[in-house]
């Protein structure tokens, strides 16, 4: 298996979470299942595994406008939710992203940017005992656009005074290498090292 390399021109880390840092990923899609079936709505895998990385509330107005009906979105989000934090147990470190972490501690600034839901970003760092090697942690309660929009990269690079071509960003999502490169950061597509 290839070694994920840092750049020689990384002068600070950037990581996506769910996918990246974390193995959550199953657990985010059985959470959705189950916020299909409890409001009677069709659960397409590929729909939500397509949209990986994007704000939850967008996933659910671009549901909406397939489906061609109004959707609830709070009262989805919070049963998607409770669904996700009652089984967190079940979500894991991706080691070879989080080694990466480990060694770069205190070495190098690092931040967070995620799609999730402040509180769900916090646990899941907590549950694997990283979330204190972060000096920025940007999430979608930031009142910032999210990817594939720039910003959210943009923002942290700021956060942590570094320059946006010295960023060195790990992603899983397609809308989260799409927003790293439109910012102009390293990008490092990390499902080319992972099983």
């Amino acid at each position: 298996m290839k070694q994920i390399e840092i750049h020689p021109d990384a002068k600070a880390l950037i990581f996506d979470c769910d996918g990246t840092l974390v193995d959550s990923m199953p657990l985010h899609m059985k959470s959705w299942e189950y916020a299909m079936n409890i409001f009677n709505l069709e659960f397409d895998y590929d729909f939500f595994f397509s949209k990986k990385g994007m704000k939850e509330t967008d996933i659910i107005n671009i549901l909406s406008e397939k489906l061609r009906i109004p959707l609830d979105t709070h009262e989805i989000l919070k049963a998607k939710h409770r669904y996700f934090m009652e089984n967190i147990y079940e979500v894991k470190p991706i080691d070879e992203v989080v080694k990466i972490v480990l060694e770069h501690k205190n070495k190098l600034p690092m931040a967070v940017v995620s799609g999730g839901m402040r509180k769900i970003v916090y646990e899941e760092l907590n549950l694997i005992g990283i979330k204190n090697y972060f000096n920025v942690i940007l999430t979608a309660d930031d009142n910032i656009k999210p990817k594939p929009a720039p910003d959210l990269f943009l923002s942290a690079s700021q956060l942590l005074n570094v320059k946006a071509q010295n960023c060195q960003v790990f992603e899983d999502g397609d809308s989260g290498i799409q927003a790293a490169l439109k910012a102009n950061m390293i990008v490092t597509d990390i499902r080319n090292y992972i099983n």
